[in-house]
This record gives structure tokens, sequence and C-alpha cells, in this order.
């Protein structure tokens, strides 16, 4: 409107899960009424005639801080004087780093951001005061939309929080140096969140977490029972996808969560880290569970036709052998997962792994990533296949990256890849025949 202020332009750049994701809506949200707010550094946003004033980089370090490193440059380099706050996975081999690169930053967190009316002082930039929503209480899980039209990296899509941090110590994880113990949000405030984004338009509602496993443990509930309270309250439709899990907790309510995924309202996926096949590997890593106990679950969640199921390996973790790698591929054929994130290790500074012997080298983390990978992809057409034939209603995520090209999911929430010679838009539905299958997606023909 002519005559009145432009808001300056705050950019949140999230990187990494969903639950950061997550976080970074809930960043934008609590900014908007003070700031223009946008996501990301797209082209469009860089060459505005006005350049962001600041930048709030949630940042995602666990495969190491290179990602996040290169981030911050790219952002000294678009806007050489805009504040930069950074948040997110940001442990302290992290923070030195940064030290070295520039001394524009200001470090941050969430809870942070919950108690004070303004970011930390920096002693090079001075106090920079965000908002004054920021004390209100808003990072305990609720939602502060108050019907309004919700700012969301998508528009469709409503990523819900439900919990942060986790109840294991994995010897390679630095995450919960940043995130802690688990802290379970109120299923109460949960239910209203989503009630609110599906009122605004959501089909996709992602339950997110560092680990939506052990969602409840610290408050007599657990995930199962939270689906069922959000399937019996939240008429419409819309589809739930469930987080990640670890494996040693779902295993304590696999009979009420099995049940969640007769309703079509969820999304017939699952993501279930295993990290290796090897028992010893498993103890090194203290990831708690066993391989028989993974072997287990999936066999449980493979009886539910055309699953999807997801898993983690690491590759090259300190004294794995010839054969606990063998044992890593053997749990691969066995448990043939559709989707699989294949990591080969990184020491993180402070964490137990850093300081463990037998390293493994390069070339062969190397060499064992891609005789997975290759075993992997083979397995994932393989299942992607049985699809070959079948007529489902699928709905348009987003544009591919061929022109006339458009990726859609199904109920299982496998991609699928169709061409049309109009338009699609985000959210349409179409009835589709699988023609062709691939490693990572389905090939449709629009009916």
């Amino acid at each position: 409107m002519e005559g009145v202020p432009k808001k300056p332009l705050l950019v949140v750049i999230s990187q990494g899960c969903a639950a950061n994701f997550g976080d970074g809506e809930k960043i934008a949200r609590v900014f908007a009424d003070e700031y223009h707010v946008v996501f990301g550094m797209t082209e469009t946003q860089t060459n505005e005639a006005q350049l962001p004033q600041a930048f709030v980089l949630n940042v995602c370090t666990v495969k190491g801080n290179a990602g996040a490193l290169k981030l911050l440059r790219e952002t000294l380099s678009t806007a050489p004087e805009a504040k930069i706050f950074i948040t997110g996975c940001a442990p302290k081999d992290f923070r030195d780093e940064v030290a070295k690169i520039t001394d524009k930053v200001v470090f941050t967190s969430l809870k942070e951001l919950g108690q004070k009316t303004e970011i930390p002082a920096s002693p090079f930039r001075g106090p920079y005061p965000l908002s004054s929503k920021a004390a209100s209480g808003y990072w305990q899980g609720r939602d502060d939309n108050d019907g309004n039209k919700a700012l969301r990296e998508s528009p469709l899509v409503g990523i819900v929080n439900i919990e942060e941090g986790c109840l294991d110590a994995c010897a390679y994880c630095s995450t919960r140096l940043v995130k802690g113990r688990l802290r379970s949000y109120p299923a109460a405030d949960i239910l209203q969140q989503v009630k609110r984004l599906v009122n605004d338009g959501c089909i996709e509602i992602q339950l997110t977490g560092q680990d939506c496993g052990c969602y409840g443990f610290d408050t007599g509930t657990n995930l199962a029972e939270l689906v069922q309270q959000i399937l019996a309250e939240v008429p419409g439709n819309y589809k739930m996808r469930l987080g990640m899990g670890n494996p040693r907790h779902m295993m304590q309510y696999l009979d009420k969560l099995i049940e969640c995924f007769k309703d079509d309202r969820v999304y017939k996926f699952i993501h279930l880290p295993v990290q290796s096949g090897s028992e010893n590997i498993l103890r090194a890593m203290n990831r708690k569970h066993s391989a028989a106990d993974y072997v287990m679950l999936a066999e449980a969640f493979n009886q539910i036709p055309l699953f999807t199921l997801s898993t983690d390996l690491i590759v090259g973790f300190p004294g794995e052998s010839e054969q606990d790698f063998n044992d890593t591929l053997d749990i691969l054929e066995k448990t043939r997962p559709t989707v699989c994130n294949i990591t080969r290790f990184v020491a993180r500074p402070n964490t137990p792994a850093y300081h463990m012997a037998g390293a493994v080298p390069d070339e062969i983390k190397h060499t064992r990533s891609a005789t997975l990978a290759e075993a992997f992809q083979k397995i994932a057409t393989e299942n992607n296949a049985r699809w070959i034939g079948l007529t489902e209603t699928v709905v348009i995520e987003k544009p591919g990256y061929r022109k006339g090209t458009y990726i859609a999911r199904n109920a299982a929430y496998r991609p699928v890849a169709i061409t049309s010679d109009r338009p699609l838009q985000p959210g349409e539905r179409f009835t589709v025949t699988i023609t062709d299958a691939e490693p990572f997606a389905l090939i449709g023909r629009i009916n």
C-alpha cells in the first residue's frame, strides 16, 4: 500500500530433516508481523531491490559441517551487510569453524527464541530485536496462526513437530548434543495445530521430530495413540506421514501402530533406521536394538500390501570388518526396503565415536557404500515393479526436472512421475495407471 513503510526482509533457510523445516516455519510465523519473511535464497529474492536485512540459518550438521558452511558463505556473498543468526544443529566444532569465516554471526536456539524478546547481542553488531512475540511460549508446540493463512514452505504441506530431543545416546550422533533429552509436546496442542492446518488447506500432515518413535514416553502416551487421536478428532481429505522412529521404541507399541495404517488417511510409509546389520557394530554404535529386532519390525510392516519401508545404513563405522559389512548387506537383502539412506561414516567431534580406534579407510568406505547402493537399487526397482499395471489415485506434489513432467505421491508415499500436456498444480488429484518402475520412482500415465 502506498505510503506504508515496507517491512524489512527476513530470510529463513532450513536444512536437513523435516523437524528442522518445521522449526524454520515456526521461526517464520513468529516474525511475520514485523518482517516480510521468505523461505530460501531464490534468484527472485536475491534480485529484489530490497536486500535481506537478516537471515536465520536453521542448519544441519549431522553428516558434517560442509553443507552448513557453504550456506553461510552464500549468505555472506548475497547480502554482506545483513545480520546473520544461526540455529538448528550447530555443535561447538561447527561454531569454531564459523568463527574462522566471519565475526558477524549470532548463534541462538529455539529455547532462547522462546524466552527472550530479542536475539542475544553480537559483540560486533549489537542487539537485534526480532520479535515481541518470541516470549509467547510458542515453542511448546503451539501454532499461533489465529485462523489466518499460515506461512509455510508449501501451502499444502503442514509440518507438525511433535517432540524434540531423544532418549538415546548413539555413539556417532552430534544432534543429541544440541537437542538434548526428549520433550514431547502436549497431544492437545498437536491436535489443535493439525486442525488448523487441515482447515487452512493442507492435504499432507507430516508428524516429525528428532525421534518420533519415543513420542510421549515422557508423558505417558505414544505415537500410535497420538495418531489415533488425530484420526478420531480431525476429519478431512488429508494424509499423515509419520516421522522417523528408532526400532527399540516402536517395538513397544507395534500392534497399535500397525492398526493406524488401516486408515486411508495415513501414508503406508515408515522410516525405521537400522544403521547396521552387524550386532557387533550396533553395540559399538550404542543403538540399543539388535539386528533381529529390526528384522522382526520390517517383516511386520512388509506384511502390509505395497507398504514403503524406509531405513538408514552407515558404512565404515570404526571397527567395521568385512563380515560386519556383509551382515549389513544381508539385512538389506532380507528386509528389502524401498527407501534407503546410505551414509559413509563421518566422525563428529565430541561424540564417543570420534575417539574410537579401528578407522576404516576412505577407499573401503566408498567401495562398501557403492556395493550397498547397487544392491539397494535392485531391490527398490523390484519393489516398485509390483505397482506396474495398477490404477490408483495420486496427488501432484511439484513439477519434475524435465519440462512437462510432474511428481505426484501415491498412498504409500512413493513418488510417481507423470507427463501432462497442460500445466498441473500442486494438490490436484488424478487417477493414473503405473506403466513402469525405476529405483527411486514409479512412472504413471493419467487415465
